[in-house]
């Protein structure tokens, strides 16, 4: 046996799917050979990461009646005995009559079953490495459309801790809950993070506030869900800013200025 059945014979191991007796021929080529050991491994890998890729699921409960059912409706060939089909004489591919060469007499049984053999265990292994290659690429596909499509208020809060001067700080809430404004002035952004935060009304809305020098500048307004809420301020942190929180009318406050008592105030200096 050379490398390249060896080869072949690995990947039908690594399946499970030798016949006894290609199995018997691959462990005592594996014997004879231990230099050919990391073909094992390999497909052994291969086989790994194919099964780590499937969900378990037990087999529909009509399995077994369904084979049989189909075993019974289909026609089947009689048995030839491989001795008699090696033994076969051949069939003359030109007439005698007309003094033309004979064709090639077929290959010997075991001369196909080897044959069939490589072809089967080498489509079995490709079959394999491409859907290991297919769940790769989906996966990093569907990674990297999850990253392109991130949430504004995701994106600014990574820019915000990868930044050298990103700080956080953290207060109650008005009534329980706390809130955690990060920033860094670098960058310019800043981004609340709420948890407990009051119900309100479908006609009102959380806004946002920069307190600047004393005066308020609206940062945006944002809902929660659950009392719960992650928004990017609109517009550029500055130093010293506070940044506040009021509950306003839908949309936001109408006359540009906090209408309410903030229920949220951060110190940023």
């Amino acid at each position: 046996m050379d490398e390249e059945e060896f080869a072949q014979l690995a990947a039908g191991a690594a399946l499970n799917a030798l016949s006894p007796a290609d199995r018997e021929a691959f462990e005592a080529a594996r014997r004879r050979h231990p230099e050919w050991e990391g073909l094992v491994d390999a497909d052994a890998a291969t086989a790994a990461a194919l099964a780590d890729t499937v969900a378990e699921a037990s087999p529909p409960l009509t399995l077994r009646s369904t084979l049989l059912a189909q075993i019974a409706t289909t026609p089947q060939l009689p048995a030839m005995d491989a001795s008699a089909a090696a033994a076969a004489e051949p069939v003359a591919a030109w007439s005698e009559s007309r003094d033309e060469p004979a064709a090639e007499p077929p290959p010997a049984t075991a001369v196909i079953q080897a044959a069939s053999r490589r072809r089967w265990t080498r489509g079995i292994l490709g079959l394999a490495a491409s859907l290991v290659l297919l769940v790769a690429l989906g996966l990093g596909a569907a990674m990297l459309n999850d990253y392109v499509n991130r949430p504004p208020e995701v994106v600014a809060l990574q820019q915000i801790e990868d930044a050298p001067d990103a700080q956080s700080a953290t207060v109650e809430v008005t009534d329980g809950g706390t809130a955690t404004a990060h920033w860094s002035e670098s960058v310019g952004k800043a981004v609340l993070v709420s948890q407990g935060l009051p119900q309100i009304a479908d006609d009102e809305s959380f806004e946002l506030w920069f307190v600047r020098d004393g005066t308020a500048v609206s940062a945006g307004t944002f809902d929660s869900t659950d009392g719960e809420a992650t928004a990017v301020l609109d517009g550029s942190v500055e130093p010293g800013d506070v940044i506040a929180v009021t509950i306003e009318p839908q949309g936001g406050s109408p006359t540009g200025e906090p209408s309410t008592e903030p229920i949220v105030k951060i110190p940023t200096a």
